[in-house]
C-alpha cells in the first residue's frame, strides 16, 4: 500500500486543498477507513465500491462530516480523495451544503449523464496518474462554470481555519460588517453547518493534525496550543468527533 498527499495543480488550487491517494491496496479482510470531521467537503473515488451508511458507490460526494463514520471496502482498490476548501460545495456542485451534512451521496445522482461517463473512464483508466488527470479535468470544468460569488464565505472560513479560537467568529463578523443572522445564513447555505460548529470542527482538525504528527509531549500541549480550556476539554471534543479518546486513537494507530 502506498499513501501520498498531493498538492493540487494551479488550475484547481483555488477550490481544492489537497489530494489523498492510497494505491494498490490488497484486501484480505475488509478494509475500514475512519471518516472524521475535518471541515473539508470531499470527492472520493475508489476502484472498488465502498460502503458508507449502507450505500455502495465508486464516486461519493461528501459535505461536512460532523458525526464519525467509516468507509468499508472488501476488494482490492486504489482510492483518490479530493479535499475541497470549505466553501466549494455550493459554488461547484450547486447543491445547498446543508443537504449533504452527514449525508454523503453517490455523485451520479447530481448529473448522471456526465458523472457516469466520468466513472466509466476512471474505472478503465489503468493507472493512478490517468485517474488523477481525469478528476482534475472534471473539477476544472466545474470551476469554469461557477457563477457563485464566494469571496465573503471564502474569507470567513479561511480566517476561522487559521485561528479557531472562541473570539474568531465575532472578529470575522465585524470585519465583514454583516449581522449575526446574515453570517449564519451564509454558513448554512455554503458550508452546511452553523458558524460555531464549523469553528469547533476546525479547532478539532487542527489539533488532530498535531496529534497525528506526534507534535507534542503530552495531550495538554495540544489542548493549550489549539485553544481548549484544558486537557479534559480537548478529550471531550475529540470523543465527540471520533467516538474514541486520543489515547485509544494512538493505540489503534500503533497496532495497525
Amino acid at each position: 500500500m502506498k499513501v501520498s498527499n498531493l498538492l493540487p495543480g494551479e488550475k484547481i488550487s483555488q477550490y481544492v486543498e489537497r489530494i489523498l491517494v492510497i494505491e494498490e491496496v490488497l484486501v484480505t479482510n475488509p478494509f475500514t477507513l475512519p471518516l472524521y470531521a475535518n471541515g473539508a467537503p470531499t470527492l472520493l473515488f475508489q476502484t472498488a465500491k465502498g460502503l458508507i451508511k449502507n450505500n455502495s458507490n465508486n464516486l461519493t460526494l461528501f459535505g461536512q462530516t460532523v458525526f464519525p463514520d467509516t468507509l468499508t471496502i472488501r476488494d482490492n482498490f486504489t482510492l483518490i480523495a479530493y479535499f475541497f476548501k470549505p466553501f466549494a460545495l455550493y459554488s461547484l456542485f450547486g447543491v445547498s451544503a446543508q443537504e449533504l451534512t452527514n449525508s454523503p451521496i453517490d455523485l451520479n445522482l447530481l448529473s448522471p449523464a456526465k458523472t457516469r461517463a466520468l466513472q466509466e473512464q476512471l474505472l478503465n483508466a489503468g493507472t493512478t496518474e490517468k485517474m488523477i488527470a481525469l478528476l482534475n479535468e472534471y473539477v476544472f470544468s466545474l470551476i469554469t462554470k461557477t457563477t457563485v460569488d464566494c469571496q465573503l464565505i471564502r474569507f470567513a472560513t479561511l480566517t476561522i481555519v487559521q485561528n479557531a479560537s472562541k473570539d474568531a467568529l465575532l472578529k470575522v463578523q465585524h470585519e465583514l460588517h454583516i449581522t449575526e443572522r446574515t453570517f449564519q445564513r451564509h454558513f448554512e447555505k455554503n458550508i452546511g453547518v452553523a458558524p460555531n460548529l464549523f469553528r469547533r470542527i476546525s479547532q478539532f482538525n487542527n489539533a488532530f493534525q498535531q496529534l497525528n504528527g506526534r507534535q507534542f509531549k503530552k495531550l495538554s500541549d495540544i489542548a493549550f496550543a489549539n485553544g481548549y480550556a484544558d486537557q479534559s476539554h480537548y478529550i471531550r471534543a475529540f470523543k465527540e468527533f471520533t467516538g474514541i479518546t486520543p489515547k485509544d486513537y494512538l493505540k489503534f494507530g500503533q497496532s495497525e
